[in-house]
């Protein structure tokens, strides 16, 4: 199991640049994980498909469904203090530290492209590529 963060599902729903990477992540392990805010993080990232890539709201909702098929049963909550922890040992994001409280817990490796999360939290954190290239 990885825990991924709403980028490398945009990545893999999406057919981003990154796309044969993340498809290369998901072959590698298709058991993925992540807290309840990837929702609304992916929702956010349909939301900038729509209004400037012209991706219709069909095709919206439809990433959104494969996204919440591939995560079901694996959607946590995560505890703030843990979340707040983090915050203040580190320049990331609440949003972003939820990730990493969640590849704690479950003791899984969080694969993300966020150079801030790598640069902060390598014990926990791995590139898509260098996941890839560990699985194989």
């Amino acid at each position: 199991m990885i825990v991924a963060d709403a980028n490398l599902l945009a990545d893999l729903l999406l057919s981003t640049r990154e796309a044969k990477i993340a498809e290369a992540v998901f072959a590698a392990d298709p058991v993925w994980a992540a807290p309840l805010l990837w929702r609304s993080e992916f929702r956010s990232i349909l939301a900038a498909y729509m209004r400037q890539r012209g991706m219709s709201l069909s095709e919206a909702w439809q990433a959104h469904e494969l996204a919440e098929q591939l995560l079901v049963g694996r959607e946590f909550t995560i505890g703030g203090e843990a979340v707040l922890r983090l915050v203040a040992t580190s320049r990331c994001s609440a949003y972003d530290c939820e990730y990493v409280v969640l590849a704690q817990e479950v003791g899984a490796p969080l694969v993300t492209r966020d150079r801030q999360l790598l640069r902060e939290f390598p014990a926990v954190t791995v590139s898509p590529k260098v996941f890839v290239q560990s699985s194989a």
